[in-house]
């Protein structure tokens, strides 16, 4: 399978902090811990791990967080030939606080990312595109992906506003509640996942009711970057053939195996990993 994600690229500077702060609270949080991250990069970095040829469309600074970037992304089999190196630009940054429940609040300066341009070819079995880049980007990437004949994986993260005639072009949206109250039901997609953290997922479909994907109980390690996870796992599984319910239990799978380890890419898992997961999920249920 080929993938390609057209999405951010950031440094993410992590702080773990005994609770997250109130407005105008100040607490005390434990050394910062640099890792890889940006929604693009993260779910470019999820496919390659679960076994997809992926490729990352993206743009970083000429300094040394695009350096490093590029280099973790490599290392996770991610092809970056078409990551963008921009002068006088720096690389993206997230700001991340994590508490002791793993749960986080991210702050995010584009950087680069804000000047992320549209691929030049497509080339792949399925395109994902996410909102941290700006939204012409995003708008050419999905038609350009579903005149190639890409199945087109749309998470609407963070929730910018986008123009009406994208939705038609999406086979797949995923976002989580508070994207999905914004965004508002689209008939135009082909079907939507809403993540709800640990309560699993819930699959909106056009001809069918909800359906609910629960989540196990699992230790929360760092939840930041599951998210990401889960859209790529989901669009692995669609790509792959799943219909959206298969799509969404192959992803929670994938996402609360994710949450394990520090970092956003920190515990993704692979493809058997995800499965063998999956399976015990439906097992116990």
């Amino acid at each position: 399978m080929r993938a390609l994600v057209v999405g951010s690229i950031n440094v993410d500077l992590v702080v773990r902090v005994p609770a997250l702060p109130g407005a105008g609270v100040t607490v005390l949080g434990a050394d910062a811990v640099r890792h890889a991250g940006g929604k693009g990069g993260n779910q470019a970095a999820a496919l390659a791990r679960l076994g997809a040829e992926t490729a990352l469309v993206g743009a970083t600074g000429q300094d040394a967080d695009g350096d490093w970037s590029i280099a973790q992304l490599q290392a996770a089999g991610v092809d970056t030939t078409a990551v963008a190196r921009l002068a006088d630009v720096p690389t993206g940054l997230a700001m991340i606080a994590v508490d002791d429940a793993g749960e986080n609040f991210v702050v995010v300066s584009r950087g680069a990312n804000a000047h992320c341009a549209p691929p030049l070819e497509i080339g792949a079995d399925v395109v994902v595109v996410q909102l941290e880049i700006p939204a012409p980007t995003v708008h050419a990437t999905l038609r350009a992906a579903r005149a190639s004949g890409a199945c087109t994986v749309l998470n609407a993260a963070p929730a910018e506003p986008l123009v009406d005639d994208v939705w038609g072009l999406v086979d797949l949206l995923v976002v989580n509640a508070d994207e999905a109250r914004v965004h508002g039901p689209q008939p135009a997609v082909g079907a939507t996942i809403v993540t709800l953290g640990s309560r699993g997922a819930q699959v909106l479909l056009q001809d069918r009711p909800p359906v609910v994907v629960p989540a196990p109980e699992v230790v929360v390690v760092d939840s930041t970057g599951a998210g990401d996870c889960f859209t790529a796992a989901a669009a692995f599984a669609v790509a792959g053939g799943a219909d959206p319910v298969e799509a969404a239990r192959f992803a929670v799978a994938a996402a609360s195996l994710s949450v394990r380890a520090p970092g956003a890419r920190g515990g993704y898992p692979s493809r058997a990993e995800a499965q063998k997961e999956s399976e015990r999920i439906q097992a116990s249920s």
